[in-house]
């Protein structure tokens, strides 16, 4: 076992010592398996859910049984964020449980009604493709593989709202309910002060840089919703926002961050600092791309990426355009907007 192995062991031990324990579950995503987090207190908490199918559930019920517990025991259920494989199983598990549901207050509609938010998803993220160069055609075939994706999510009604800055408070520690919007719009990090131990969802996850998808902004029950087209052409900056989130986590002083994937990490503020420098690279990349002439979103990821451009339309042009909104705001970039679709074009030399 190398250091890194030896390393990984004693940062989930300290978080069992804690009454933290990680359950890994398999997804049938590209990210693998997702940690949900049971936390051995009053009440008997889990936090995030995992796909909803029966080879997770079945993991999740042999992983509690292997901590002497099982899903009916289960009293509150915590919410990260709003994607599926954190939020898949929420509904089986609160019906069996009876647990309350907790979650960031943006996502009480969200998770009050799934299938409806969900098509909401869907419809934006078409517009937003089609508006930055994404033909027609790939982009309804995107939306059919996303449909059919929906059956791995499901809502359920929020019972505990959970406002930015409040506390959960457990019989044996105080989680401070921190938003953190960048990766999604509602990711939400619990900080245990006491202990210096941030359980963060998707917001940091070690191995991999959490991609800050762009979404369509949370809509609270009976607030006006825009239309996909209104939305896409008044898209939420999400790196913008993901950078922010991440500078307010790197001055909190963490010994460890428990992820949603992978291993926990350590030093969560040189992590920050690379993850910066890789956002300063991609996006000078970009901006040398754009000398010769100006491009669309979805012209510059097949330069950046090839046939992944096409595959994984959405999550490589909500990276492409969260780095140029990065070189619009510093005049280095101009968006050039026909009234169909948009092109960047560079305003300086590289």
């Amino acid at each position: 076992m190398g250091a890194a192995e030896l390393a990984a062991d004693e940062a989930r031990a300290e978080a069992a010592r804690a009454g933290i324990h990680v359950l890994p579950i398999s997804t049938p995503f590209l990210v693998g398996k997702v940690n949900l987090y049971l936390i051995d207190d009053d009440p008997l908490t889990l936090v995030d859910c995992g796909p909803n199918s029966g080879k997770a559930l079945d993991e999740l019920e042999r992983a509690l049984a292997e901590h002497g517990r099982r899903v009916e025991e289960i009293e509150l259920i915590v919410i990260t964020h709003q994607h599926i494989d954190h939020i898949g199983l929420v509904d089986v598990l609160a019906r069996r449980s009876g647990a309350e549901v907790a979650a960031f207050d943006g996502l009480v509609g969200y998770l009050g009604d799934y299938p409806a938010a969900a098509e909401l998803d869907d419809e934006f993220a078409v517009a937003l493709m089609r508006r930055h160069g994404i033909p027609p055609d790939v982009a309804e075939a995107l939306r059919a593989v996303s449909t059919a994706f929906r059956g791995w999510g499901s809502g359920s009604t929020v019972t505990r709202p959970l406002a930015d800055g409040a506390r959960l408070q457990l019989r044996d520690r105080t989680l401070e309910v921190l938003h953190r919007p960048g990766h999604s719009p509602s990711d939400t990090v619990f900080w245990d002060a006491e202990r210096e131990l941030l359980i963060g969802g998707d917001h940091l996850i070690k191995h991999i840089s959490s991609n800050p998808l762009i979404a369509r902004p949370l809509t609270a029950p009976g607030e006006p919703v825009p239309t996909p087209e209104e939305a896409a052409a008044n898209r939420p900056q999400a790196l913008r926002t993901y950078q922010a989130s991440l500078a307010r986590t790197a001055a909190l002083p963490a010994r460890l961050v428990l992820s949603g994937h992978g291993d926990p990490v350590g030093d969560h503020a040189a992590l920050i600092g690379e993850r910066a420098g890789m956002t300063d690279r991609r996006a000078a990349k970009i901006h040398r791309l754009l000398q010769e002439r100006p491009l669309t979103a979805y012209e510059l990821a097949q330069r950046m990426w090839g046939n992944v451009a096409v595959t994984q339309a959405f999550l490589t042009i909500s990276e492409v355009l969260g780095h140029l909104d990065l070189l619009c705001d510093d005049g280095r970039v101009r968006e050039l907007d026909d009234g169909s679709v948009a092109r960047f074009e560079a305003l300086t030399a590289p």
